[in-house]
């Protein structure tokens, strides 16, 4: 009973930061989870998470449709490009030292959030020349501002071969690596890159969960994903609405210090 109330304040938590940051939340949950029931399995703790950041992703991405802030059609090419990404972790977790990659990757994510913290994203507008080969989308939400990017469609694929890649591996969402990567590297604004990540998300974690379903592991941990989802598809809400009010250098300064956190845990876990 102890541990249900526990569940109360995290899912609003989780659906309310985890959207507002475009990550889907599964960060701060995994770990939690872990010590309020360390009786259960890793296994049924992360197809928990993953069920979770499903609906988490579905409320986000409901609330930022209607602020029209997502890139539909990037938002289906990265979401096909995952799950090639997402099989081949899956198949290579037992051949890879999971010490040595959780050490290496912790203090990959240190940097990248150490690097965010220093140089968070300035909007610019895009140059009058789109570079050959890059894809140009223009955007306009529902308060009428308008958003023009380009980037290139082959480094945006492959960066999300590798999302989908780690995610499986390390069983965290990938949104919280997707996102510095639409910003820094793709030169996505970032509320539509929040936005367009929480997108992507659902697929990703759909067909995880649908995975976890089917084999059984989920059906161990149902009270606890029905506690958390009646939280989180609020919160995912007032997660959408709170980044109104946040410019986007804000979120990700948010993004910098979750970074930091889960590459602290995934470094210490290596040891």
């Amino acid at each position: 009973m102890e541990q249900f109330l526990w569940l109360i304040p995290l899912r609003f938590i989780v659906g309310t930061f985890g959207t507002l940051i475009g990550a889907g939340g599964g960060f701060i949950l995994v770990p939690v989870l872990l010590l309020l029931y360390p009786g259960q399995s890793p296994e049924t703790i992360t197809s928990i998470s993953l069920a979770v950041v499903f609906f988490n992703a579905l409320s986000g991405t409901i609330a930022y449709r209607k602020m029209k802030r997502i890139d539909y059609k990037s938002g289906l090419i990265f979401s096909a490009a995952t799950l090639p990404g997402s099989i081949l972790g899956a198949f290579t977790t037992s051949y890879i030292p999971r010490d040595i990659f959780d050490g290496i990757f912790g203090v990959l994510l240190l940097g990248a959030s150490v690097f965010l913290l220093l140089r968070p994203k300035k909007e610019g507008d895009l140059a009058k020349e789109v570079p050959k080969g890059h894809m140009r989308r223009t955007l306009t939400d529902a308060e009428g501002n308008t958003y023009f990017f380009s980037y290139n469609p082959v480094v945006g694929i492959s960066l999300s071969l590798i999302v989908g890649y780690i995610s499986s591996l390390l069983g965290i969402g990938g949104g919280i690596i997707h996102v510095p990567a639409l910003v820094h590297l793709l030169n996505f604004p970032v509320h539509i890159a929040t936005a367009t990540s929480h997108f992507i998300l659902a697929f990703m974690s759909l067909s995880g969960s649908v995975v976890h379903l089917a084999s059984g592991i989920l059906s161990k941990g149902m009270w606890q994903t029905l506690a958390l989802v009646i939280g989180v598809l609020f919160g995912a809400q007032l997660g959408a609405r709170l980044s109104k009010r946040f410019h986007g250098v804000w979120i990700i300064r948010c993004l910098a210090v979750a970074l930091g956190l889960v590459g602290i845990r995934i470094f210490i876990m290596a040891f």
